[in-house]
């Protein structure tokens, strides 16, 4: 294929539902989505594997990426814990013609779309309201109290990014959630 893909960006608090949307659109054969990999210097959590979910380095090897210039974006999102998007997996998946799409923490996603301009689509997933997110992140039991109020402090502070994104989906229901952030891709894509 000799177009080269676009960048979709994704970014939400955590437990909004930006991984379930993506999870609903990347075998859809209109969008040409390929999922973007990123890089975490925490360990793994129950499934996930090294080069499926992300990239899993050492707080080392994240650091020495760093300083290599490695990095798109990256951010410590929790401290000592970092997440990033290095430039190959951007490269690996709009070189090969596919629309990148990427799952990325709402800093992450604003340095992105300004790095990429109007290469890059930025869609913020917001919940409909904090009760609704801390049930989420109840209902997937994989985070402690301690966690879950942390990540609730942060979507508070993370919503008040919303309006520098292209667009703004709120999840109160996930199939009208789906169905609008595949309208913006198809009309971005085919512009």
């Amino acid at each position: 294929m000799d177009r080269k893909g676009k960048i979709i960006i994704l970014s939400a608090p955590s437990g909004s539902g930006k991984s379930t949307i993506i999870n609903a659109l990347i075998g859809d054969p209109g969008l040409r989505l390929q999922f973007s990999i990123s890089a975490t210097s925490r360990a793994p959590r129950g499934q996930e594997q090294n080069g499926r979910e992300y990239y899993f380095l050492t707080p080392e090897e994240f650091r020495l990426r760093v300083e290599s210039g490695d990095f798109v974006e990256y951010e410590e999102v929790y401290a000592g814990t970092c997440y990033g998007t290095l430039y190959s997996e951007v490269e690996r998946v709009t070189g090969s013609g596919h629309n990148l799409i990427m799952d990325v923490d709402v800093k992450g996603g604003v340095n992105i779309k300004k790095k990429f301009g109007r290469e890059a689509l930025s869609i913020f997933i917001m919940p409909p309201d904090i009760e609704a997110l801390e049930a989420r992140l109840r209902g997937r039991a994989t985070d402690s109290e301690d966690k879950i109020a942390e990540r609730l402090a942060k979507a508070d502070y993370e919503m008040t990014f919303a309006p520098q994104f292209d667009a703004c989906v709120v999840n109160d229901s996930l199939h009208e959630a789906v169905t609008e952030v595949r309208r913006l891709i198809l009309q971005f894509i085919n512009s």
